[in-house]
């Protein structure tokens, strides 16, 4: 990979930056806790094998043209479109910068609870998983722990693509990899694991469902970073003449595997500690293990404990270093501010907007109780409602008009030429073909789908599945 940008922008300084960054953007707390919890309300190995199908039949072609698009035209999710020569589509990579902006000012907010988390364990406080709820609600302990961890962001985006993003990465990356797989390791190890591991990868077929489906592939399209203009912004900084389908296929794989592995150790930990059937999300992560690391004992548990609370930590930081590259991206280029400048200025923006999300865990009832949707029991918080909007309705709106936009307005081979600069078979090959078949029909049928069922059952309590 040669040396990315001749401009000022910066760039990476090699194939393997490139994809440890984008795999990191990828790889967040949706893969260690998220999906794990996913695959237990979707069945078990059932829902793995619809996550995998999704992953490499549907997200593999959408990741493709957001990496392109990018690398075509040295832009942000913003200014790629009007580059390449369709003003009038620019529309789209606003909405990506909107839900970027949107999913990080809250991500930061979960991000603080758990490096709050993991001091409370090396210190031994495993009582804190009983006070959840005070917790999430003490303002002044989170906005030290969010503030902490926004400013460990700026200070990276601030350094560069190069000098920043891509040497935290390849710090961070190697670092969650041998925290996962030591975890894994030692969940593996204890009594009733493989009981665990039994419901997790032993499919029953009888449990995919609509709903199965559904779930299935909101989860990989979100573990992916799609639709928040991430790998469009990092496209811009790759090399004119670098295979992309090999590096996509390396942040896809990246992605994937760290979810199955995160998936063994919850699962054999979960099943060895009696803790299945409690629930999943942040209920069980923050109110059910603290006291299940104090039943390792009072060493070994702080231990434990505290490192997987760093390992929740560090996955968080990969994600909000490029969900802040974003906006960033899209002012330096756009309004022609100098980077270290404009980073300072977007995150401080950025988080001043995620402390509705801080006071809406009972600190402020104006945003505890933010707003009632149509036909739903009870109010949702702030938190909530910017998640459903942002992470559930935005992304795969917006990847349903990223694979319209590649498909039929810059057209199918023009896209592939792109692609063929690093890879001359692309184009005649089978994989290849594909992809131009999927970003026609699948993806804007699929993702389509779910962006009308999503709004019709979030907002306005009409369902159609499940």
């Amino acid at each position: 990979m040669a040396n990315i940008q001749e401009s000022s922008r910066g760039g990476f300084s090699n194939k393997l930056g490139f994809v440890l960054a984008a795999a990191g953007s990828a790889v967040g707390l949706g893969n260690i806790w998220k999906f794990p919890f996913e695959v237990s309300d979707g069945g078990g190995g059932a829902f793995v094998v619809m996550y995998l199908a999704f992953c490499f039949m549907l997200c593999f072609p959408v990741m493709m043209a957001e990496i392109a698009l990018g690398r075509k035209t040295n832009k942000n999710a913003v200014g790629a479109f009007a580059e390449n020569g369709h003003k009038k589509w620019a529309p789209i990579g606003i909405l990506a910068v909107l839900s970027g902006s949107l999913i990080l000012s809250f991500y930061n907010v979960v991000a603080g609870w758990a490096l709050g988390y993991a001091w409370e364990m090396f210190s031994g406080n495993f009582s804190v998983g009983q006070h959840f709820g005070e917790f999430v609600g003490n303002w002044h302990i989170n906005m030290a722990t969010s503030t902490a961890f926004m400013f460990v962001t700026i200070f990276i985006v601030a350094k560069g693509v190069s000098g920043g993003i891509e040497k935290a990465s390849k710090i961070l990356m190697p670092s969650l990899l041998f925290l996962i797989l030591a975890l894994m390791t030692y969940s593996l190890t204890q009594e009733g694991a493989m009981e665990g591991v039994k419901f997790y990868l032993i499919p029953d077929f009888s449990e995919i469902t609509f709903e199965t489906a559904y779930g299935a592939m909101g989860q990989a399209f979100f573990s992916l970073s799609l639709g928040m203009g991430a790998l469009i912004t990092y496209g811009s900084y790759v090399g004119k003449r670098d295979n992309m389908v090999s590096a996509t296929s390396m942040i896809l794989l990246a992605d994937v595997g760290i979810a199955f592995i995160a998936g063994l150790m919850m699962f054999s930990f979960i099943f060895s500690q009696g803790l299945q059937g409690q629930g999943g999300g942040a209920g069980l992560i923050f109110t059910v293990l603290p006291g299940a690391f104090e039943s390792i004992g009072p060493v070994l548990g702080r231990i434990i404990g505290g490192f997987f609370f760093v390992l929740l930590s560090f996955a968080a930081l990969t994600s909000t270093v490029s969900l802040l590259e974003v906006p960033v991206s899209y002012v330096v280029d756009e309004f022609e501010v100098r980077r270290n400048r404009a980073v300072w200025i977007v995150g401080f923006v950025i988080f001043l907007f995620g402390v509705p999300s801080m006071l809406g865990n009972g600190t402020v009832d104006f945003f505890t109780n933010f707003v009632h949707y149509h036909g739903a029991e009870k109010a949702v918080n702030f938190m909530d409602f910017i998640e459903d909007l942002a992470s559930d309705t935005f992304l795969p709106l917006g990847g349903f008009l990223v694979a319209v936009y590649t498909a039929y307005v810059w057209r199918g081979d023009k896209f592939k030429e792109e692609v063929e600069k690093g890879n001359p078979e692309f184009g005649n090959s089978l994989m290849g073909k594909y992809t131009i078949f999927a970003l026609k029909f699948l993806a804007p049928l699929i993702l389509g789908s779910i962006t009308i069922v999503t709004i019709l059952s979030k907002f306005f309590g009409i369902h159609l599945i499940g």
